[in-house]
Formats: C-alpha cells, sequence, structure tokens
C-alpha cells in the first residue's frame, strides 16, 4: 500500500504539508434568530469568546426572498435564524463587527446574491473595499430540490444566478468563496456517505460546467470553490470520508476538467457536525456526540466547523450552550495534541480501505448520474431525491428494529423533565424588527426605489450579470422581497 505525503496530489492526507502545525482551522459557530439587533449582540459575544469565523443563519422567509412583513412571512420571523430584509438590518446586524478583518460564512442559496449584495454595501459603508472581503456565500442551489426546499426558481435561472454571483466576484472580490456545495444537507436529508459525497461532486461539477460555458476559467475561479460537508457519528467512516472527498475532486478537476493550477484542485471544506444525530432526550450526551464528530472532521482535515450545542434539538442554542460547543473545539485543538499530527489516521489499514471503498462507491454513483444526463438531469427525474429517501428510510427501520441504537432514545432510555433554560423567541423584538421595516419603506426614496428595481427587471431579462443591479437596488433601499419578486415576475417559480 502506498501512503501519499500530505500536500501532495491527489490529497488525500491533507492539502497542506503541515495542516494544522502552522494554523488550526477556522472555528466558526452559526448564529441568527428574532433580530438583527440580537443576532448582533451573540456574535459580539462568540468573537469575545474566541471565535475565528462567523456563520450566518437566516430565517425561513429571508431564505425564500419574502420580507418579514410580508403575510407569507407571518410566524416564521426570526424563527430559525435572522430576519434580513434592508439595508439597515444588514447594518445592524454587523454594529461594531469590522468586514475587513472578520470572515463571514452565510448558509443562503436562492436569494444569494441579495445577501451577497446587501454584505458588500454594508462593508463599503464601512470604509472596506471589496479586496478585503474574506468569507464564503453558500450559492449552492441544487441540493436545494432534492434535499433541502428552500428554492424559488426553476434550476435553470437559479444555475444562471449562481454563475452570475461567481463571475462578479471573479473580477471584483477575489478572496470571497463564491459557492460552498453542500453535503451537509444531502446527509441530513438521510443519505450514505457515500452518496453525500457522489451527489456533492455531482452538483460541483454541474456548476463548473456553467462557469465554463460562462467563459470563466477553473483553474482561475476554482480556487474560490468551497464545500460543505456533515461529520456524523461513524468515527473511522467520517474519517476516512473526508480524505476520499479531496482525492475525488482533485482528480475530477485534473481528468474532466484538465485544471492545472493546484490551488484549484483543492477540496477545501467547512464541516458541521451532525444536526440529525442529536436528541431530545438526555441533551447532555450530545456533548459527546459533537465531540466525537469534531474530532473526526479534525482529523479528517477540514479548514473549517462548527460544533453544534446541546440543546438544539429542543430550541435555538442558547448562549452557555454555545459556548461550551466552541469550547470543545478549543480544547481538541489547543489539549489534545493531534494538530501535531498531518492525517494521524494515514496508513491504518481500515481508515486506508474505508477511503479507496468511498472513492470507489461514490465515483461509481456520479458515472451513474453523467449516464442520466448529469446532476440537474438527475434532480428533474427524482433519481437524487429517491436515493437519498430510500437510504433514509432503511435508517429509520433499522432504529425502530434496534440495528442500530441512539442512546437515550432507543436503549438505555430514562424519564427526564423539559430543560427549562431554553432560548425562546422574543415575539415584542419581532415585532419591532417588522415595524422597523414598515418605517424604511416609508421614509425611503420610492421612485429611485421602483427606478432600480425596473432596471434589475431589464437586465435580468437579458442575460447580462445581475449582480451590479441588484447592488443598486440593496443601495437604493430595495428590500430583498421586492428584489426577489422582480426575478420572480422575469424567472417564474419552480
Amino acid at each position: 500500500m502506498t501512503i501519499e505525503s500530505p500536500g501532495k496530489f491527489p490529497f488525500k492526507r491533507g492539502l497542506y504539508k503541515d495542516m494544522y502545525r502552522k494554523r488550526t482551522w477556522t472555528m466558526r459557530q452559526y448564529a441568527g434568530f428574532t433580530s438583527a439587533e440580537e443576532t448582533n449582540k451573540r456574535f459580539l459575544k462568540l468573537l469575545q469568546d474566541g471565535v475565528t469565523g462567523l456563520s450566518i443563519a437566516f430565517d425561513l422567509p429571508t431564505q425564500i426572498g419574502y420580507d418579514s412583513d410580508h403575510s407569507m412571512s407571518e410566524g416564521e420571523v426570526g424563527k430559525v435564524g435572522v430576519p434580513i430584509s434592508i439595508i439597515d438590518d444588514m447594518e445592524t446586524l454587523f454594529k461594531d463587527i469590522p468586514l475587513g478583518s472578520v470572515s463571514t460564512s452565510m448558509t443562503i442559496n436562492a436569494t444569494a446574491p441579495i445577501l451577497l449584495a446587501l454584505y458588500i454595501a454594508t462593508a463599503e459603508k464601512q470604509g472596506v473595499s471589496l479586496g478585503q472581503l474574506n468569507g464564503t456565500i453558500q450559492n449552492d442551489i441544487l441540493k436545494e430540490y432534492p434535499a433541502r426546499g428552500t428554492y424559488i426558481f426553476p434550476p435553470g435561472p437559479s444555475m444562471r444566478l449562481v454563475t452570475d454571483v461567481m463571475a462578479f466576484c471573479d473580477g471584483h472580490v477575489p478572496n470571497w468563496n463564491t459557492i460552498s456545495i453542500s453535503g451537509y444537507h444531502i446527509r441530513e436529508a438521510g443519505s450514505t456517505v457515500e452518496q453525500e459525497l457522489a451527489f456533492t461532486f455531482s452538483n460541483a461539477i454541474a456548476y463548473v460546467k456553467a462557469a465554463i460555458e460562462k467563459g470563466l476559467d477553473p483553474n482561475k475561479f476554482g480556487p474560490r470553490l468551497s464545500f460543505f460537508f456533515n461529520a456524523h457519528n461513524g468515527f473511522l467512516e467520517e474519517i476516512a470520508k473526508f480524505r476520499a472527498a479531496r482525492k475525488l475532486w482533485a482528480t475530477i478537476m485534473r481528468e474532466r476538467f484538465s485544471v492545472t493550477n493546484e490551488k484549484a484542485l483543492y477540496c477545501r471544506f467547512h464541516t458541521q457536525t451532525g444536526g440529525s444525530t442529536l436528541t431530545a432526550n438526555q441533551i447532555d450526551n450530545n456533548v459527546v456526540r459533537t465531540t466525537i464528530q469534531a474530532l473526526s472532521a479534525v482529523l479528517g482535515g477540514t479548514q473549517s466547523l462548527h460544533t453544534n450545542s446541546r440543546d438544539e434539538a429542543l430550541a435555538l442554542p442558547s448562549e452557555e450552550a454555545a459556548q461550551l460547543a466552541l469550547r470543545t473545539q478549543q480544547i481538541i485543538a489547543m489539549e489534545s495534541g493531534i494538530t501535531s499530527y498531518p492525517d494521524p489516521f494515514g496508513g491504518s489499514y481500515v481508515v486506508e480501505e474505508l477511503t479507496d471503498t468511498f472513492y470507489d462507491n461514490a465515483m461509481h454513483i456520479i458515472e451513474h448520474i453523467d449516464e442520466l444526463g448529469g446532476s440537474i438531469a438527475a434532480i428533474d427525474n427524482g433519481f437524487i431525491e429517491n436515493e437519498i429517501t430510500r437510504s433514509a428510510y432503511e435508517y429509520q427501520k433499522e432504529i425502530e428494529n434496534k440495528e442500530q441504537y441512539v442512546v437515550g432514545v432507543n436503549i438505555h432510555e430514562q424519564e427526564e423533565e423539559l430543560e427549562q433554560d431554553l432560548l425562546g423567541i422574543n415575539t415584542d423584538l419581532v415585532n419591532a424588527q417588522i415595524d422597523s421595516l414598515k418605517v424604511s419603506k416609508n421614509s425611503r426614496d420610492n421612485g429611485k426605489v421602483q427606478d432600480s428595481l425596473n432596471s434589475l427587471q431589464d437586465v435580468a431579462k437579458g442575460t447580462d450579470n445581475v449582480m451590479p443591479k441588484i447592488i443598486d437596488c440593496v443601495i437604493n433601499r430595495c428590500t430583498l422581497g421586492e428584489i426577489s419578486d422582480v426575478l420572480r415576475l422575469v424567472f417564474g417559480e419552480y
């Protein structure tokens, strides 16, 4: 068995020779709730506690293109993330946070161009140049159709928006990761390890092809692609999955797209511990699960990590639980000693065999998707969704038949009282957010707003990049919902 060196193609053992010896992974904590003001307070606390990157959760209306005061938003404002409707909200979200020196990840897809435009406009108001901005926007619409559901437009126009963001950043925001191709949500929906890898990379292939058709060079935009994977409880399997992922992507980029720039071969990825593995029963057990999962991500060579909080199966993370989740990462980084050894499981017969098996099985699925006509065709004909659903059903049967144990759920159960100190949504603050938006709409120059929206509509009907017009819209105080409605009018809904 040949054991490659870390930092050498196909990067199975890590992207860099020294890995964490010189620099640890970025420690992110995902946050967003109630209002921009409340989320800003959580961000400032997280930065004080030692996070090295922010990660924004947006509420459901923001994700699917509705303002907080829209009738469709009723009951959902601030529930699963922060509501962002107008530039005032984004400015409040980042009050006292210098965007030129913090790395920000935004989990947003259908409305990704609008949120990126709001971020850019906010940075410029802070006096931060586009060249200083560092972070990631998820912008991965393809996984939404079979696995997550927060899509707005049909796949064709959605792909145009994805590549417009890629092209705009290629020319104007050089240090921004323009897409984070996500296996996380595919795994959360119930896929296997191999399916998580295969469906993620099939989507990535579709994005690269679309970008090339737009005239972009994969050697240039390749280094700005990033990935987002899940870490579940199978400790050795997850380590092997991350190793196989790097080999798969490096091979695909070199062999399919003739990429020669080494950095464009890198599978750089963020990892989040498995939300679907958390239990509402005996929630302290979730600390143990999260620690195992975080260790697998670090031993597998992640570039960035979020650790879930112990109480997330019951409510939004409390401040105390979020701090403990962060401390879990910090203890792994500062006390375990494993950062001294790049790919310490390299050469293990179990991990090497699992890595090769995952690589081969995932590549087989990718090739089958190629035969179906590629990822978009496999989404349209239901193949990917059906495969995920089948795997999820099989796993649930194993739990119900006790072929797969979940401690506290189907074994070692015990009676317990519900936690009393859960974080709730303050409806008064939500109402204040909505009232503030209504005031903003009434106090702006609505003639300028309409002119900006008309101009965006004209560009959307053509083939020019929509990003400059969306930026103009947000600067002129158009709302996320108004911009989304213009795009709905032009592109239709899926």
